[in-house]
């Protein structure tokens, strides 16, 4: 932009001041351009809007660049829009809804009461029904500890939709009465499920008896969750895993890792949400969080004891045969999917192994409080 063009707010007021520089009459320049005197006439006086073309022909004439016009012309209409326009009182609470919460995909898991369509105007009153609030500004975040891509930071709308999704499943289910004890005792029974696929059928009724709240709930999309644990009062423990890895070994150990939340009551003051459970963030590390790096090393003993691993390792490595891993797995008396799960963490070799990394959604399910694949729980209102 010129020096000039700074002091002029309407391209009519620049436009004037150019014809006056050359002597000329608005008729004058009217001629020039071949256009109707009246219409250029309403342009300087701010009663039409300069167009592009005009902008292109009064560049060839004045040598000014046609941006020059157009961005003064795009100035005043924006001047204009601020002071004749009404702001919108709803446009806040639409972004809220429809930028940060992912709308569509919790009606197409029947998640919003009453809703079928994104525009149905009772959208709003649905959503806050769902968080259980009375305007969708008092939304606040289900209180957790999160283990996420980035660590220690808040879960993100989509999380945090599926984490009440859960809370809203766990709220009507009945179990037995918990206590520390009682799910000791639990795991000693799910331990000698290791062995068969099959086995898995029995975790949910396990569960249950125990005083644990166990649901399954499909992830929505990118939200990353592989489990979480927290509680509904200081009785009330609640498990809830999206399945999102349908494999033997995933299953497992992200059930034990939640497990040893309950036990160490993590997930009193904020609820464990664990996301991206694989690689290094199944690791003991420094760089892992203290609840998470114990609740890791639980699981990993959990699946494969630690010293036994280590021993296997330094034995076979770095030729790892069928019949080794087999055998090793019959030792221990678990599935060799647990025994190529570990290896292929402690290798950081994810491509190998995999035959053995059966699939369990389907085995699991069927005992188990299901929300996703086609599935809605209905829940109180």
């Amino acid at each position: 932009m010129s020096h000039a063009l700074a002091d002029f707010r309407t391209p009519g007021q620049f436009l004037q001041y150019l014809i006056n520089t050359r002597g000329w009459t608005q008729r004058t320049l009217a001629i020039v351009l071949n256009v109707d005197e009246t219409g250029l006439n309403k342009v300087i006086a701010g009663k039409q809007p300069l167009n592009a073309n005009m902008a292109l022909a009064l560049s060839q004439i004045f040598g000014i660049p046609p941006y020059d016009f157009l961005e003064l012309q795009a100035k005043f209409d924006l001047a204009i829009a601020e002071v004749t326009n009404r702001p919108d009182p709803k446009l806040a609470t639409r972004l809220a809804i429809y930028g940060d919460f992912p709308v569509s995909d919790m009606i197409k898991r029947g998640w919003l009461t009453g809703v079928n369509d994104v525009r149905d105007p009772d959208v709003e009153a649905a959503l806050c029904k769902f968080f259980g609030v009375t305007s969708v500004d008092e939304i606040e975040i289900l209180p957790h500890a999160a283990k996420k891509t980035t660590v220690l930071t808040d879960a993100s709308p989509t999380q945090l939709a599926w984490l009440y999704r859960v809370r809203q499943i766990a709220d009507d289910m009945l179990v037995g009465k918990y206590s520390r004890s009682a799910v000791a005792s639990a795991l000693q029974k799910l331990k000698t499920l290791l062995i068969s696929p099959d086995a898995v059928r029995k975790v949910p009724r396990i569960l249950t008896d125990c005083g644990i709240r166990y649901v399954i709930c499909e992830s929505l999309p990118s939200s990353k969750i592989d489990g979480v644990c927290f509680w509904l009062n200081d009785n009330s423990p609640v498990i809830g895993m999206s399945l999102r890895y349908d494999r033997i070994d995933n299953f497992w150990f992200v059930l034990r890792h939640e497990i040893e939340h309950v036990m160490r009551g993590h997930g009193h003051a904020a609820a464990m949400l664990d996301t991206e459970l694989e690689k290094e963030r199944a690791g003991t590390g420094s760089n892992i969080p203290e609840e998470e790096r114990v609740a890791n090393e639980a699981a990993a003993n959990f699946c494969v004891p630690r010293a036994e691993l280590e021993d296997f390792i330094e034995r076979k490595s770095p030729s790892f045969t069928e019949r080794d891993i087999r055998g090793f797995a019959a030792r221990l008396n678990i599935h060799p999917g647990l025994v190529a799960g570990q290896l292929q963490h402690e290798t950081n070799r994810y491509d190998l192994f995999r035959n053995h990394l059966v699939k369990i959604r389907s085995i699991v399910s069927p005992g188990a409080t299901v929300d996703g694949w086609g599935d809605v729980v209905p829940v109180g209102s």
